[in-house]
């Protein structure tokens, strides 16, 4: 288990050093340059501009700006966010529990309701209610995550004013309430984006695990057990729905990374507060710093998470040979 775990951290290490260098080459291929709305400011004269460029290190060699920020990035220094003034790794802190927030609900809510669900589909192949949920399925994962967040924001938050359509919390009165108010406040406008995401990973999981429990219930240890007369339900969670799990495991884990995709689209509609919506805001804005931020914890996120997959994985199957 050591030797597993040290190859996936020092893979994990040579992945989120691959995504922020090719973030750090992109931003600098892109038209124009970092901080472009001040350097093309006409307000600012030539020394204005050079001197601007020379503290924070824009006038030297890519490669050696590259270099200087691996060092701070080395001593936990993200930079310095050109927009608010604040250190990049506060402006971070500050969102990052926001996103990891909306993504584990709807992780944990689209993962168990797409194995109930497939295995429910897998019980009753056929069915008509199989054929329902499986066309409700496909449509789910045909259309863009986006699509389904502006038909949940414009029929449970405008048509029905179900649910709050923007923020995270209720803006005039959350101060106001009790501790558990200001949670169940948190809560009720996490509906719609977490609801938005929880559809699309509900539908992904329960085609896959649909398909899962059908391929492990003409197994012998299942016909066996169903020939001991153990009941249907019995049958199905206890001895078809675990052996079932290992592959759902896996796809949840690489599900990850289009979460994390699919957040950023979430949050920026809902206006919630993450680093998703943050990145958006500092692509537009060009606050060079904070994009490489975003994209580096994001990175560690994902990579953390798919380490966890794979203990996650050696815990429920130890034949993979990493316990």
């Amino acid at each position: 288990m050591t030797a597993f775990l040290l190859r996936r951290i020092l893979m994990g290490v040579a992945t989120v050093f691959a995504v922020t260098t090719l973030t750090f080459v992109l931003l600098h291929a892109a038209p124009g340059e970092p901080y472009a709305a001040i350097l093309e400011d006409a307000r600012f004269d030539p020394a204005q501009r050079a001197a601007f460029r020379e503290r924070h290190g824009l006038d030297d060699p890519v490669p050696l700006q590259y270099v200087k920020y691996l060092g701070r990035v080395a001593r936990g220094d993200l930079g310095e966010s050109f927009v608010s003034r604040r250190p990049v790794i506060s402006v971070i802190a500050e969102r990052l529990p926001r996103t990891l927030l909306l993504m584990g609900t709807a992780l944990a809510l689209g993962a168990a309701l797409g194995v109930a669900v497939g295995a429910w589909q897998a019980n009753r192949e056929g069915s008509p209610g199989d054929r329902a949920t499986g066309a409700l399925t496909v449509a789910l994962t045909s259309v863009p995550d986006f699509w389904i967040a502006i038909a949940l924001l414009l029929t449970l938050g405008l048509e029905l004013r179900w649910f709050p359509i923007t923020g995270m919390t209720d803006a005039a009165m959350h101060d106001f309430m009790s501790p558990l108010g200001k949670v169940g406040d948190i809560a009720y406008h996490l509906v719609l984006p977490a609801l938005s995401l929880v559809l699309i990973v509900g539908a992904v999981v329960a085609r896959f695990q649909r398909s899962a429990v059908l391929e492990v219930l003409p197994e012998d240890y299942v016909r066996t057990a169903r020939a001991k007369g153990v009941a249907p339900r019995q049958l199905l969670y206890r001895h078809a729905l675990r052996n079932a799990l290992l592959p759902t495991i896996t796809l949840i884990g690489l599900s990850l990374p289009a979460l994390v995709g699919g957040a950023v689209f979430v949050e920026r509609i809902f206006a919630w507060p993450g680093i998703g919506d943050l990145a958006v805001a500092s692509i537009g804005g060009r606050d060079y710093f904070v994009v490489l931020g975003v994209t580096l914890i994001g990175s560690v996120v994902v990579v953390v998470a798919g380490i966890l997959t794979d203990l996650a994985y050696a815990a429920v199957d130890p034949r993979t040979g990493h316990g």
